[in-house]
């Protein structure tokens, strides 16, 4: 695994994509693109573009396609956050006031509906597989709102079971993950068993990478929200359906109904330590890590390829 390679291919190849997303995003309305050039500047993981650049090249080349399909997944993540924001009534982002934080909830949403319009525009631009990119991109909003919906309900009585939990974070994570992979694969004219498996590949490593970011929640990282926020929201999630696995069922309801309280947060957590949630909650996430690389046995051997081996296996220890 190395992944100072995968950065060094970050910066090399991810620059036009940027510029890109400056360049569609711009408006001459002063107060949208100033927030806009904020949220760009605020960074992030990158790891959706990178994603779709990765698989372009590992079953073909790079075209003009790519980094337009690039670019509106990246733009189209962040306004699903911009959303996510007012949904959540979060202050902060990646460390940084949020949108919603300072324009207000209405702003963040209309910004987020400009992103979203964006995105669509560029992919509109595209040269070939235009549809083809369009009903990708429509399945991942169609996912990302169910996946939102169910979570909130489930929140609202913390009866969360683990299937439950693996549909939120396929439509929340995994889907948009998926499209990219398969949007990439597609502009860099791959065959079709080569776009199913990076299809594959992706949706095994968005569920992955979900997993580890709510590992992270309960041990602390850099993840750009505080540290027990899932349990404050009310969120069940894998460490703490792992620890509720290993006990009886009338202690998991007293647990449940200790979440849907409120207020019990500290005591939730040492009892998911207790019970080694966060490790058997790791156990799982490799599985899919391990499925995730197992789908990429078609693709011929390249830079790419072995670049998303790096990104999936880094998915494991990452901090942030």
């Amino acid at each position: 695994m190395d992944v100072a390679a995968i950065k060094a291919y970050a910066d090399r190849h991810l620059e036009g994509v940027f510029h890109l997303m400056e360049e569609t995003l711009s408006s001459d309305v002063s107060l949208l693109d100033a927030t806009n050039r904020s949220v760009l500047d605020s960074g992030g993981k990158r790891i959706r573009p990178l994603l779709t650049l990765l698989s372009a090249g590992a079953c073909g080349e790079r075209t003009p396609d790519t980094d337009r399909v690039a670019a509106a997944a990246e733009i189209l993540h962040n306004a699903t956050l911009l959303h996510d924001d007012v949904v959540d009534g979060a202050a902060t982002r990646r460390g940084r006031p949020t949108v919603m934080s300072q324009l207000g909830g209405h702003a963040s949403v209309l910004i987020g509906d400009y992103w979203l319009a964006r995105a669509m525009n560029l992919i509109l631009d595209t040269e070939s597989h235009t549809q083809d990119y369009i009903r990708l991109l429509s399945r991942t909003l169609d996912d990302l709102a169910r996946g939102e919906i169910l979570q909130l309900q489930k929140s609202e009585c913390c009866d969360t079971a683990f299937e439950d939990y693996l549909t939120i974070i396929r439509c929340k994570t995994a889907s948009l993950f998926e499209a990219c992979a398969r949007t990439g694969a597609l502009s860099g004219n791959a065959s079709g068993e080569q776009v199913e498996a990076l299809g594959r590949f992706a949706s095994n490593l968005g569920i992955a990478f979900q997993i580890k970011d709510d590992i992270l929640d309960f041990v602390g990282g850099d993840i750009g929200k505080p540290a027990g926020q899932d349990l404050e929201e009310r969120k069940v999630t894998m460490p703490l359906l792992s620890a509720l696995a290993t006990v009886p069922e009338d202690r998991c309801r007293e647990i449940r109904a200790r979440l849907a309280e409120g207020g019990h947060e500290q005591e939730i957590l040492a009892f998911v330590r207790a019970q080694d949630g966060t490790a058997l909650a790791q156990e799982v996430l490799e599985s899919y890590i391990d499925k995730a690389v197992g789908c990429l046995a078609v693709l011929p051997e390249s830079e790419e390829k072995r670049h998303l081996v790096s990104l999936a296996r880094y998915s494991s220890i990452r901090k942030q």
